[in-house]
């Protein structure tokens, strides 16, 4: 089933991954000039660098930060187009086919799942809380979640109508599902790192 059977654009949607797209642009992009300052300067501390727990460094020079072999801001600062491209063309009225869709989701779901990779070495290997990482963090999760509501919920992913309901119901409720991913890690968060004794 194409998506253009929807019967009414996903405007909301749209308007999330264009607000999503530019907040992880900004981010990756704030990441991308720390990492390039601190090859410049070995003996240099990042911007972000607050404590030993609040901090970019300790995230960027590991080899968690470079997984592909290249710092992964570079990751988001060309990934974070997509959506912005996305949602405006469906603003504009563009009707994307199946293809195209999981194409976009299968990119959305690999993020989401190096995103949730990501936030287990920072807790429980680096032990840091990085803030430009975290503004990634806040914007991917919700992201994953609405697009794959809406994918189920269009039959782009085709499932039993029952499970397209479901979808549809619950897409609703994107924001409290991702307030309720944040209250999760911030959790774990202070109960391995104590990030709260360092404010």
């Amino acid at each position: 089933m194409s998506a253009s059977s929807t019967r009414a654009r996903p405007v909301f949607l749209a308007v999330w991954l264009i607000v999503a797209g530019v907040i992880g642009w900004i981010a990756a992009f704030a990441l991308t000039t720390e990492r390039i300052h601190l090859l410049q300067d070995s003996t240099a501390t990042a911007s972000c660098d607050f404590n030993l727990v609040v901090q970019c460094g300790a995230n960027l020079t590991s080899w968690q930060g470079s997984v592909f072999g290249f710092p992964n801001p570079l990751l988001g600062v060309t990934g974070w187009v997509a959506p912005i491209v996305v949602g405006a063309a469906i603003l504009a009225g563009a009707r994307f086919s199946r293809w195209f869709w999981l194409a976009f989701w299968a990119g959305i779901a690999l993020a989401f799942g190096f995103v949730v990779w990501l936030i287990s070495q920072s807790i429980f290997v680096l032990g840091t809380l990085c803030p430009w990482c975290m503004v990634t963090w806040f914007v991917t999760i919700p992201t994953f979640y609405a697009v794959t509501l809406h994918l189920l919920r269009s039959g782009v992913i085709p499932v039993p109508r029952r499970a397209r309901s479901a979808a549809a119901g619950l897409i609703a409720w994107v924001p409290l599902m991702a307030v309720l991913s944040y209250v999760a890690i911030a959790v774990v968060a202070q109960v391995r790192l104590d990030w709260i004794g360092f404010l």
